[in-house]
């Protein structure tokens, strides 16, 4: 009964319908405490609502069907409504504005480009939009481009390399505090763009960069069999989002007000959210716990080790578990034609905030560049797929590598030659195989 009093004071409130997405509302219509938009599928819902205990007024969007709130984005976040007489309204210039009970203005879209003939539309994903025309597909403004702490399907998470970070998801302060935490999630554009989840302008974890199938610190296995995941970067932009294989699993990502990351899926069955991933997954993802220089292995004791030619700074603070002065070279580089490379395999790659990249050249190439620039300390594959292309150069200290907890890549690191003959065990074949390499390289210069 209650439910359909809900639909009968929303349909009455309603003028106009999509034929296609969502209800509508167009010019000066208005939205009190008791009405909400529907998506047109009814997976969503929008409206006024707060927590418990609390006479704070906040305008979200919820799944609708699921009987617990499940807010996944809230509009006037940190400047909530002290009452019951909220309103939001759509302007004849195309902004949403919430208004306090002597009609304040508490909150706006304020969208920079004016429309002709505003409406607004909840759509099927979640994303609320200010459209110029009901049928058009001219999106004047959207929620998705303003994300709180859940990153949904559909969602693009964006970096312009113009002009810095633009859209990004923040924690709440707590789970009944829905204004602006401390951590944020966002792509790091320094370098090669990454995932990172930062704790003000200190990187907290990497979920690392792309490969060509996925972020190189993220589980492929498990998550390409229900998400397909995009990455795209040109020369203004970078953006990253991921869709559903089938449009009836409900999914998010939701930054928690500890840092953590949390994606899960809804359950019919159990009618409850069912985490299937977590971020840091254990003690090596926070960032650089070994310091410079040195590798985590979750499944060794202790976890941190010194990159093969490397010996810890500080040995006693290292001996009683301080990795923090992390490791330096034991042998420096030679840089004329006496350096060569160790593989890793199976790694998640490091910090690439101070890395180069081609998308052009080959392994080989990216072998022969990195050796003729005496600060390249190592170099990958950019992308993975079909066998391995492009080339990844970093510089100076190698922070933040990791075993990979299920797949992982290879990474050449580099060392003087001395040293990887050390590590040959005096095999008369690769000690050979290190001079002719040298020789080579002293030709090339």
């Amino acid at each position: 009964m209650l439910m359909l009093m809900m639909y009968t004071t929303l349909f009455c409130f309603m003028a106009t319908f999509s034929s296609q997405d969502t209800v509508t509302i167009t010019l000066n219509q208005s939205l009190q405490f008791s009405d909400t938009l529907v998506s047109l599928d009814g997976t969503f819902e929008a409206g006024f609502f707060n927590f418990e205990n609390s006479r704070h007024q906040y305008f979200g969007i919820w799944y609708k069907r699921i009987s617990a709130r499940t807010v996944v984005w809230v509009a006037n976040r940190d400047v909530p409504v002290q009452n019951s007489t909220a309103v939001l309204k759509l302007t004849d210039q195309g902004n949403i504005v919430i208004l306090d009970g002597s009609r304040g203005r508490v909150w706006s879209s304020n969208s920079s480009r004016i429309a002709v003939k505003p409406v607004m539309q909840l759509l099927k994903t979640g994303n609320l939009v200010v459209k110029d025309g009901e049928g058009t597909k001219n999106i004047l403004w959207q929620s998705f481009d303003y994300p709180g702490n859940t990153f949904l399907p559909g969602m693009k998470l964006r970096s312009n390399l113009v002009t810095g970070p633009y859209n990004y998801l923040t924690s709440w302060r707590d789970t009944e505090d829905p204004a602006q935490g401390e951590f944020s999630y966002r792509i790091d554009i320094r370098g090669l763009p990454q995932l990172v989840t930062a704790k003000g302008a200190t990187i907290w974890y990497r979920a690392g960069s792309w490969n060509g199938y996925l972020f190189t610190g993220v589980s492929w296995q498990r998550m390409h069999r229900f998400l397909n995941f995009s990455f795209e970067s040109t020369d203004k932009e970078v953006s990253y989002e991921y869709e559903t294989w089938n449009s009836s699993i409900l999914t998010r990502t939701v930054l928690l007000s500890t840092g953590s990351s949390e994606r899960s899926l809804w359950s019919d069955e159990t009618q409850s959210w069912r985490t299937i991933a977590t971020r840091p997954v254990d003690e090596c993802e926070y960032y650089a716990v070994c310091g410079v220089n040195s590798n985590c292995n979750i499944n060794d004791f202790p976890i941190c080790k010194c990159l093969q030619g490397f010996i810890p700074k500080f040995q006693a603070k290292w001996d009683s578990s301080d990795w923090s002065g992390g490791c330096v070279r034991r042998i420096k580089l030679s840089c004329h034609g006496g350096d060569g490379f160790v593989k890793y395999s199976g790694m998640k790659l490091p910090d690439t905030s101070s890395s180069w990249f081609n998308k052009s050249l080959s392994l080989e190439e990216c072998k022969t560049l990195c050796l003729r620039n005496c600060s390249c300390t190592a170099y990958a594959n950019l992308d993975i797929r079909d066998g391995g292309s492009g080339c990844l150069l970093w510089f100076d200290n190698i922070v933040d590598m990791r075993n990979h907890t299920d797949r992982g890549q290879e990474i050449y690191i580099r060392l003087d030659i001395s040293e990887l003959c050390i590590f040959c065990s005096n095999s008369i074949a690769c000690i050979i195989s290190l001079i002719l390499q040298k020789y080579i390289m002293l030709c090339w210069e």
